[in-house]
């Protein structure tokens, strides 16, 4: 193991307390980055619902829930040092962060190009790598998703920082595109990848945070027809239709949930939709967007909840396809942006260090 040798300011999640989130932000140690890691400067971090999930979980639960830690999975940064096997970086270089992966040719996944499916997903992502930090609480896990960016300095999997220095030119630019790491590139590549919408289609998207909101955007560009954004929060309703969405559904005030909201999307789309997009795991939204597809559509989960169950008449399924597939605040704000986050006042909090 590396010694603890340099200093930087992150945000440690401690054990949750009668499931609440315990972050704070403290002076940590980091270890030296080893052959396949490079150290980077985030200047940047989305937050992100995964990031909140993840911290939790009640200790001994599983992997995840091992404590202290540092989470974050949307990082944006430049790079500081490099380890000796990375070749596509040098020091300098701007980069957006992103999940890890192996990359082995026996990882049928890895080799077909499909990164995401990787038969070593959970461990190199979810459950982290421990004694990557030095926190006041003792030895702290890091590698969160290959980055852990809720931290100024970052150890970062080579696989996992993507080099931008062509296409981005200061570091105002880098900020701004942090989200990309996961809600820009889920959103957007639900739409484009999974669903391939095309010229014509009727999508419909439930639940407008930054994975929405990039579903959205991806539908217009890929020439959707009817684009129908839904959600319960009369702001996020209005920025969908400024960037895309053809009509709005507000389930704020529906008291037959299952039965208005089938009303609302068959007014628009009588012939049912092409694909829906969700983004929040809840039940009865679930079976009303089933209830609106059309003959072949695609209902794209984003948001599974765990612990929850849904229940289907079968014969629903029969000719339809289920995948399962700006806000900034500086870093000693978090707390803000998370109850922001949750209460759906913001979109997608972004950290500023």
């Amino acid at each position: 193991m590396s010694a603890f040798l340099l200093s930087t300011a992150a945000i440690v999640s401690a054990a949750p307390e009668d499931g609440c989130l315990q972050w704070r932000k403290e002076t940590v140690r980091l270890r030296t980055p080893l052959s396949d890691e490079v150290l980077v400067r985030i200047v940047a971090s989305g937050i992100c619902h995964t990031d909140i999930t993840m911290s939790q979980l009640a200790p001994g639960v599983s992997g995840p829930a091992r404590y202290p830690k540092v989470v974050g999975h949307e990082g944006a940064g430049v790079v500081e040092r490099v380890g000796s096997n990375i070749a596509h970086l040098r020091a300098g270089d701007k980069v957006l962060l992103s999940f890890d992966f192996c990359g082995k040719n026996d990882c049928r996944a890895c080799k077909d190009h499909l990164p995401g499916y990787c038969r070593e997903f959970q461990p190199r992502n979810i459950l982290g790598v421990p004694e990557v930090y030095e926190t006041s609480s003792g030895p702290g896990a890091g590698l969160f998703f290959g980055q852990s960016s809720f931290s100024q300095l970052a150890i970062v999997k080579g696989t996992s920082a993507l080099n931008v220095s062509h296409i981005v030119k200061t570091e105002d630019e880098l900020k701004i595109l942090a989200p990309m790491g996961c809600a820009y590139q889920t959103g957007a590549g639900a739409v484009t990848n999974l669903a391939n919408v095309k010229s014509g289609d009727v999508v419909a998207v439930f639940g407008l945070g930054g994975v929405g909101m990039a579903a959205i955007m991806a539908a217009k560009i890929r020439g959707a027809s009817t684009i129908i954004a839904l959600d319960r929060v009369q702001t996020r309703l209005v920025l969908a239709q400024e960037i895309g969405a053809t009509h709005l559904v507000d389930t704020s005030d529906m008291p037959s949930l299952i039965d208005d909201l089938v009303a609302a999307i068959r007014q628009v789309a009588s012939g049912g939709v092409s694909v829906i997009i969700d983004t929040t795991g809840v039940v009865p939204l679930l079976k009303a967007a089933i209830k609106t597809l059309k003959a072949k559509g695609q209902l794209i989960l984003m948001g599974l909840m765990h612990g929850k169950t849904l229940d289907l008449d079968l014969g629903l399924l029969l000719d339809h396809v289920i995948v399962d597939r700006k806000l900034t605040v500086q870093s000693d704000e978090h707390s803000t942006a998370v109850a922001d986050l949750l209460s759906g006042v913001t979109i997608k909090p972004i950290l500023l260090w």
